[in-house]
């Protein structure tokens, strides 16, 4: 590829600066302050005229000088009166006691010098607003200029009150572009766009909205993303090789696929039992650990800011500084997930004090001690999920209309107890929410169809969030992962294999695919070797059969029978047969019979796998092996006359067999006719690429991801190699699809990329770096010039 030549104004993403140290303002910068300063500075009191209740009240002028110079300490007065030897009061800080350790000073003049990062909205003055748990049920303001969306009549009233102007409506490209991002992760394809673009149906965006919804790989791997940074879920990483971790994968796609009501689905996680437990038990970290990072207290910390948007890290190691959660709520929560007694330690120094299991909202009822924890951590889902606790509801739709609309009603995330900018709005949500089942699609069906979400961008004027008010949609940056996938999308050159294989997701009808299960005569768990079992299972057609496949596996090998004629065999468990059974089934009674033999020259694990689907008169019928099934030895491959046929048994280590692997996933993919899923960066570990664009390594909580860009990203997309090896390997598909035909191949990318077709001046640029006969070096950097427009990697 030749050398990369752009004016640097097409690469306004690539000209930022990084920051010389992150540093974690809510919990290393506030708690030191809160200690320190609170009892002349925070609240009320403003000793000397300065208070510190806000990033804007450091940077403000106090007797012409300022205490803060962000990205110089050194110049600050903060610090300067912080590291004063001075006996004066007025010339040091604090005034009287002990002074400010070094330390902490030192990681004050850090955080300013990187830039005096603020949590947006955080102020160290108490307000007055608490967050009644209750929902209320808001009245509607009257529709305006026929906007009758609820949703519509509530921010139009808004915006009427903050005289602020409604923003103009998007343009159906731009729609189509934004919904298939927020929705699927994916962008449309060119020629969607064109029929849509082309369709006069006044309901055409509801309806292309219910169809996005309704391609359930499509929206559960987009959403699978949300979900892992939210759950600290990922396919490698600390703790999954010491086993000190593990995975919710499975669970969580297959969750999603159907659609599973939040309320169960939070429910499952949170009383950590069954596949959806590596939530609850947290990282088990190797060596010493602090108090606060014990599993139990990961525990308290994940349901509180997963399910309830709140802060429970700075109550694990003492009462918090930045609200009202104490030491005793954190331990409290955390002894109901303890099998042991629980001490509390503050400051990770033991108290001698024990924990009693306590529920964060008593008025919503207690948490029975006497309960083995199994039975306590029931009570705290119930606890959490109930309809009365209008805080679990607030905080997920909250959190929705962040990922749609690029902020929160409640703004930062994690800070439910902070005032909505509208409450009649935030409960409007949380209330359907509740009354419709706990169905997050509708949640998403309902912020898509209104006019708000289908409006135009706020134009920023500044990034003073203290001054920031509603004025429409903000744009919000592509994640890691849609950025990647379009990056393959474009170029066609996505991988072959993902590193998790989701469950398929069944068609022709079916609502959804049950588990069939692994199963043998005793539960196989170490098997004889050279063992053979027959397995029988005996189903009633009333119909005609419309069509009628299986999909068969055996550790080690089987041959199939329907009435008693040999249909197929296989031998390798990881590639399942698929078979018609069509021609070999009839109305009436039929039976299927598996022959199934263990090889080896030792006991070991064996198994036997059948998932059929038939269709007859439109209805669908599955099929499955599980403990309905009959069994007996079959010595020699025939089944003995005078042996009595028994249950068959589940097999007891049914995760020996990975019914994830490429192999299972196509064959169930030919069962049901539905198209293999196709890979998705959601699906792939991080790499080098995905983590400078911000995909985080999920060992702490994540919801909500860094919008700035950083030189680490910019010098990826510069020069890194894997956007490269993507360019080169597409500029080949790309050569061989559209040929020499530079125009074209200029308007099918604009139009896949940015959802139009490039401006007259754009398009002479693009010709004359592509060159009158495009060659793999031309076309590569033309590429590479599209996916760097902040058009292209932002949704708006």
């Amino acid at each position: 590829m030749t050398s990369l030549r752009f004016p640097l104004s097409l690469l306004p993403s690539l000209l930022l600066v990084l920051p010389s140290r992150a540093v974690d303002f809510i919990h290393e910068v506030a708690p030191i302050l809160k200690e320190s300063c609170a009892k002349c500075h925070m609240g009320d009191k403003h000793k000397g005229g300065f208070s510190m209740n806000t990033r804007e009240d450091f940077l403000k002028e106090n007797d012409g000088h300022f205490a803060m110079e962000v990205g110089n300490s050194s110049n600050s007065l903060l610090v300067k009166m912080l590291r004063s030897t001075s006996e004066e009061e007025d010339e040091r800080m604090p005034p009287k006691g002990e002074r400010m350790r070094e330390k902490d000073i030192a990681l004050i003049a850090a955080w300013i010098d990187a830039g005096a990062a603020w949590e947006p909205g955080f102020t160290f003055k108490k307000g007055s607003y608490e967050a009644p748990l209750k929902l209320t049920r808001p009245t509607l303001p009257p529709a305006k200029n026929g906007r009758d969306h609820p949703l519509d009549r509530i921010l139009d009233a808004h915006l009427a009150k903050t005289e602020t102007t409604p923003p103009a409506p998007i343009d159906e490209a731009a729609f189509v572009r934004r919904v298939h991002l927020d929705i699927t992760g994916v962008l449309p394809r060119t020629d969607f766009l064109k029929t849509y673009l082309a369709d006069a149906d006044p309901n055409k965006r509801a309806k292309l909205i219910d169809s996005l919804l309704a391609d359930r790989p499509g929206y559960s791997s987009h959403w699978l993303t949300f979900w892992n940074d939210l759950l600290r879920n990922d396919y490698t990483g600390t703790g999954y090789i010491t086993k000190g971790r593990s995975q919710i994968s499975e669970w969580l796609y297959r969750s999603l696929l159907e659609n599973k009501p939040y309320n169960q689905l939070a429910s499952e996680l949170i009383s950590a039992s069954g596949p959806s437990a590596g939530f609850a038990n947290g990282i088990k970290w190797r060596g010493e650990v602090s108090a606060g990072q014990t599993v139990p207290i990961q525990y308290a910390q994940s349901v509180g800011q997963a399910f309830l948007g709140i802060n429970l890290k700075c109550a694990s190691c003492h009462d918090s500084f930045t609200d009202n959660w104490k030491l005793t709520d954190s331990y409290g929560l955390a002894a109901a997930f303890s099998n042991e007694k629980l001490e509390i330690a503050r400051c990770d120094k033991p108290t001698g004090k024990i924990a009693e299991p306590y529920w964060l909202f008593p008025e919503l009822g207690k948490i029975d001690a006497t309960k083995p924890p199994a039975e306590r951590l029931k009570q705290v889902a119930e606890l959490t999920t109930t309809p009365a606790n209008g805080q679990f509801s607030r905080t997920i739709v909250n959190r929705f209309w962040h990922r749609l609309m690029g902020r929160g009603i409640v703004h930062p995330v994690d800070a439910m107890s902070s005032e909505p900018w509208n409450v009649e709005l935030l409960d409007y949500l949380a209330l359907y929410l509740v009354e419709n089942n706990y169905d997050l699609k509708k949640v998403i069906a309902l912020i898509c169809t209104s006019q708000a979400y289908q409006s135009k961008t706020e134009a920023l004027k500044n990034d003073d969030e203290s001054k920031w008010k509603y004025a429409g949609p903000r744009a919000k940056r592509m994640t890691a992962e849609e950025m990647v996938d379009a990056f393959w999308q474009i170029t066609g050159s996505a991988p072959q294999k993902p590193d998790f294989s989701p469950p398929q997701s069944p068609v022709n009808g079916a609502t959804s695919m049950p588990l069939a299960f692994w199963v043998w005569i005793d539960g196989g768990a170490q098997s004889k070797a050279g063992e053979t079992i027959a397995l029988k299972k005996t189903i009633e057609l009333k119909a005609d059969l419309t069509s009628a496949v299986a999909a068969v596996s055996c550790d080690d090998e089987f041959s199939l029978r329907i009435n008693g004629k040999d249909v197929t065999k296989g031998n390798d468990w990881t590639a399942p047969v698929v078979v018609d059974l069509k021609p070999h089934l009839r109305k009436g009674a039929n039976e299927i019979m598996i022959i199934a033999t263990n090889r080896g020259s030792v006991p070991n694990p064996a198994g036997c796998y059948f998932q059929a689907m038939l269709v007859q008169s439109g209805a669908t019928e599955w099929v499955s092996s599980d403990d309905s099934w009959q069994v007996m030895p079959a010595d020699g491959g025939k089944v003995a006359a005078n042996t009595a046929w028994h249950p068959a048994a589940k097999c007891t280590n049914q995760p020996f067999w990975n019914t994830n692997e490429a192999g299972f996933q196509n064959a169930l993919a030919r069962l049901t006719n539905a198209p293999p899923i196709p890979v998705r960066a959601s699906l792939m570990k991080s790499d080098e690429l995905m983590r400078s664009l911000g995909r985080p390594n999920r060992e702490q909580i994540v919801t909500s991801r860094p919008n700035d860009l950083t030189t680490l990203e910019a010098m990826d997309l510069n020069n890194g190699s894997i956007l490269a090896d993507i360019l080169s390997k597409g500029v080949q598909k790309i050569m061989s699809k559209r040929g020499s035909d530079a125009a074209a191949l200029i308007d099918d990318i604009y139009l896949q990329a940015l959802s139009r077709t490039p401006t007259t001046a754009e398009k002479e640029i693009a010709l004359q770096v592509i060159g009158t006969t495009p060659q793999p070096a031309t076309i590569g950097d033309f590429l590479w010039s599209v996916f760097m427009l902040p058009e292209f990697q932002l949704i708006r």
